[in-house]
């Protein structure tokens, strides 16, 4: 019986916890980083819908290095994957659970899912209304190449520096779907990054928008929107699908699913299915998506110098995508009559709408009777579109 006893305990993962520590102690460390994000995630509410999925996912994986015998995400299977060895039959038939929904991830079905129901989420009223915003939206994607040149010189490959630079877009699919088809090893520590810092867009974009302008700039008051027509908006998402996948090819996938979320919107005849795509698509997808990502934050990939390269040059990336829209909004406001609040432009960068609320508060206290919301809108849905076109010329140069 005691016999018994001590072979189910061998078999436990306290056994190897505190049995075998040595071996294991970076996979102790990875779950104690998982708790701290779920700490963020929940206290902190750092974009909790899919932080604290990451922080889970990131969670269970590691737990695998104490119960090797029913891993639910195995790393082994994936790299033999990429190499050709196996394909989705093996990883259906022998993969667990995290396996099965990282396919979601791996061919890019989550983000384009996710950008279903963004689109369904989004008014393009604010870009149609004032068409300037997009070389806003556009200005702030400078970070992302700017990003992708300072990796490359610091001995990233170039796969791998798109997939870096990508977080400058504030854009968490987009960082998903870039990085899944560009560097896929990559994406546990680019995906906490750029969730992390879309959360800390209150925290890292008034420092930098005060430092590129004077009170005057701040306190500059913008005339009100023309009201945008029904028309407008249904022509709108069409004539953006039409052109971005004319132009970039390979920006399609993200592009067309935003529009097509945004056409059932602005329609008006497809009222359930638009519902459907705010709500039960993007809380199901987000929930696969979250834990999926999280799973690929093992130890093997999360604790070595390169991570901490990554988290560096996002931050880079971000406050570069910030700057390039306060300064372009400066240089315009050189040839236009009617003056531009350059704090719209580090709306840019498409952490929709958090961006857009940032500049809103700032300007107003510089002047209180200032209301830059709406005009913020627009540089901040351009982002989103700028951003996704973006991955898709790195995609069409190194994918």
């Amino acid at each position: 019986m005691l016999d018994e006893i001590i072979n189910f305990a061998k078999t436990t993962g306290f056994y190897l916890l505190f049995g075998n520590l040595g071996d294991n102690w970076k996979s102790l460390v990875m779950i104690i980083v998982s708790l701290f994000l779920l700490w963020l995630g929940i206290k902190k509410q750092f974009e909790p819908l899919l932080l604290v999925g990451i922080a889970f996912g990131m969670l269970l994986t590691n737990l695998t290095a104490f119960t090797p015998g029913d891993a639910m995400y195995h790393t082994e299977l994936w790299r033999e994957f990429m190499a050709g060895k196996v394909g989705y039959g093996t990883i259906l038939h022998d993969g667990g659970l995290l396996d099965i929904l990282y396919i979601g991830v791996k061919t890019c079905v989550y983000p384009c899912l996710i950008f279903v129901g963004i689109g369904a989420m989004t008014d393009f009223g604010p870009l149609i209304s004032n068409p300037k915003s997009l070389l806003l939206g556009a200005a702030a994607q400078v970070g992302i190449f700017a990003t992708f040149i300072g990796c490359v010189k610091l001995g990233f490959t170039q796969e791998a520096a798109s997939s870096i630079g990508i977080i400058g877009g504030a854009d968490g699919p987009t960082a998903i779907y870039t990085t899944s088809r560009l560097f896929p090893s990559l994406l546990g520590p680019i995906a906490v990054a750029a969730y992390s810092y879309m959360a800390l867009v209150p925290v890292i974009q008034p420092p930098i928008m005060k430092l590129l302008t004077t009170k005057k700039e701040r306190q500059i008051v913008m005339k009100p929107l023309r009201q945008v027509s029904k028309t407008e908006k249904i022509i709108f998402p069409i004539a953006v699908t039409i052109i971005v996948s004319l132009l970039v090819p390979s920006a399609t996938p993200l592009i067309g699913c935003l529009m097509l979320g945004n056409l059932w919107k602005e329609s008006g005849v497809c009222e359930r299915l638009c519902k459907t795509a705010q709500n039960e698509l993007m809380n199901i997808v987000t929930i696969f998506l979250g834990i999926s990502v999280g799973a690929t934050a093992t130890a093997e990939a999360f604790l070595n110098i390169q991570t901490l390269k990554i988290l560096a040059m996002g931050i880079v990336a971000f406050g570069l995508g910030t700057a390039g829209g306060v300064l372009l909004a400066k240089l315009m406001n050189l040839f236009t009559k009617n003056k531009i609040n350059p704090l719209i432009g580090s709306a840019g960068v498409s952490a929709v709408p958090m961006a857009a609320r940032v500049s809103q508060s700032v300007g107003q206290k510089e002047n209180p009777s200032n209301f830059l919301l709406m005009h913020a809108m627009g540089p901040n849905v351009a982002g989103v579109i700028g951003s996704a076109i973006a991955a898709g010329v790195l995609i069409s140069l190194f994918g």
